[in-house]
């Protein structure tokens, strides 16, 4: 947090299937799983570009997790369906050591492309949900301290000592 290539909007990709696309989501991969991300965007390892990695079937960041399909999201649109929010506890590997009380959309649609091009939709609420809006924040300049509204509930792991969160 404070460096300034994540507080700028991330650029669309282009091109699909390229040697620099793979190189680009291999390294996210890596750096995620070393991590222990439930997901990560390309600012977040210095890349400008509008890709977002996530999933998981099991995470110590997030034991009550439910699985995520491991997701390739590329130039996202989303979309809140209904009006209703639910609020969560939401840590972020760019933030390490921190977790916050942050409200989203508890129902969402998003759409965008896979690594090779091919357009998909899906429907999602929930930790799913969650995840995406997180990780998609990332790519128009906004850390999920941004959305916090009690500031009662953001603080060290180890100080708000959270049952069941693991800390970073």
């Amino acid at each position: 947090m404070g460096d300034p290539r994540l507080l700028r909007i991330a650029q669309p990709v282009k091109e699909f299937g390229t040697t620099q696309l793979a190189e680009l989501l291999s390294d996210m991969r890596d750096t995620m799983a070393h991590l222990d991300g439930a997901g990560l965007a390309a600012p977040q390892i210095g890349v400008d570009l509008r890709v977002v990695i996530f999933g998981c079937q099991s995470n110590p960041r997030y034991p009550d997790a439910p699985p995520i399909p491991e997701t390739v999201l590329i130039n996202p649109e989303l979309t809140p369906f209904g009006d209703e929010e639910e609020e969560g506890w939401e840590g972020c590997l760019s933030v390490p050591g921190l977790r916050g009380w942050v409200p989203r959309w508890k129902r969402l649609y998003y759409a965008g492309f896979d690594e090779t091009g091919r357009r998909f939709e899906r429907r999602v609420e929930g930790f799913h949900a969650r995840v995406v809006q997180h990780e998609c924040d990332h790519l128009d300049g906004v850390l999920y301290p941004m959305r916090v509204r009690d500031f009662t509930r953001f603080g060290f792991v180890e100080a708000l000592n959270l049952p069941g969160v693991v800390e970073e």
